[in-house]
């Protein structure tokens, strides 16, 4: 049988993966099985339903986005100086 793990530690568990922890890095941290850290995840969930496991994927998801669309950008802007140059 697996170790207690008490709601403090879980809800600190949880508050970093929603922070933007990778999951495996907080059950890591807090010394959680990994398959333990995503039950955790998958038992909890905001108002909305939505899982923190969920919301923390979709966050990654969100800024990894914003970095691709930022490179894009700045391909662009540079295209364009250079077009202006020549």
């Amino acid at each position: 049988m697996g170790k207690y793990i008490d709601q403090t530690t879980k809800d600190q568990f949880i508050a970093d993966v929603k922070g933007g922890l990778k999951v495996s890095e907080a059950a890591t941290k807090y010394d959680i099985h990994i398959k333990t850290a995503y039950g955790i995840l998958s038992r909890q969930a905001d108002n909305s339903g939505t899982s923190a496991l969920e919301l923390a994927k979709l966050r990654r998801e969100n800024q990894e986005l914003k970095e691709i669309i930022g490179m894009f950008t700045l391909d662009k802007k540079r295209a364009e100086k250079n077009q202006k140059g020549a």
